[in-house]
């Protein structure tokens, strides 16, 4: 198993305490682009130094979204998983952060009359589903879930946010840089927009899980439509109606 984007290898461990997933797995390469986290290999997840078809399985938990180039990174994960091999990742999803893009956007508009993107762009769970497909994935599924986190103020976030290494890092900013008034004013908003009654302030994350195969001759294949052989409702074994039958 390769973990791509492994940090300090937090998801392997916690696959190998578990015998019976260690004795299916095998053995782990961690890879990571710094080389801080002292992982196995250090790898741009872009330009992956493994011979093709190594792996029988590639994982990724919330890295791939610092990936400059999503669908080159994950052509270089499939060209690396033999055939049938699987690839499982999570990724941070549009709506992640939301209220804090909001806030920014907000405040600096009314300071400077325009405003910047200040939150590093996400991936939207439907545009997932189809880079899998573009990227040659085979029975490619994406799923989402959202999670509120709570906080006694909005600058306790940037304070995670920031202890996480997870600031936004643009390669080409646009625009003047972010000024304390303007900081502060979007701190202002945020309390007013998005507190519960307790005065707590809301922070959403939204985690998109991808999954595909490496194409495999074996694998089962979707039949052409109005190519069946059987009807449905003898499968299920009801009486069919005709589109112009009433319910029941």
């Amino acid at each position: 198993m390769l973990d791509l984007g492994a940090h300090d290898g937090l998801l392997g461990r916690a696959l190998l305490a578990d015998q019976l997933v260690a004795a299916r797995i095998g053995h782990i390469v961690s890879s990571d682009v710094s080389p801080a986290f002292t992982p196995d290999v250090v790898a741009d997840e872009e330009a992956l130094p493994f011979a093709d078809q190594s792996f029988d399985l590639v994982v990724t938990a919330l890295s791939l979204h610092w990936v400059n180039d999503l669908p080159g990174a994950l052509i270089q994960i499939r060209r690396v998983l033999k055939p049938d091999g699987l690839f499982i990742g999570a990724v941070l999803g549009g709506r992640t952060l939301t209220e804090l893009r909001q806030c920014l956007l907000a405040a600096e508009e009314e300071i400077r009359g325009g405003a910047s993107n200040r939150v590093s762009p996400f991936l939207d769970v439907i545009d997932g589903a189809g880079l899998l497909q573009r990227t040659g994935f085979a029975m490619p599924v994406a799923d989402n879930d959202a999670r509120t986190v709570r906080y006694a103020h909005p600058l306790r976030l940037l304070s995670d946010l920031r202890g996480m290494g997870e600031t936004a890092a643009f390669a080409n900013r646009e625009g003047p840089a972010l000024t304390r008034a303007i900081l502060l004013r979007a701190m202002e908003i945020y309390t007013q927009r998005f507190a519960d009654a307790d005065g707590r302030i809301r922070a959403t994350f939204e985690f998109v899980t991808l999954s595909g195969w490496a194409p495999s001759p074996d694998q089962p294949r979707a039949k052409r439509p109005g190519s069946a052989t059987v009807r449905l409702a003898d499968a299920l074994g009801v009486r069919e109606h005709g589109t112009g039958d009433k319910a029941g």
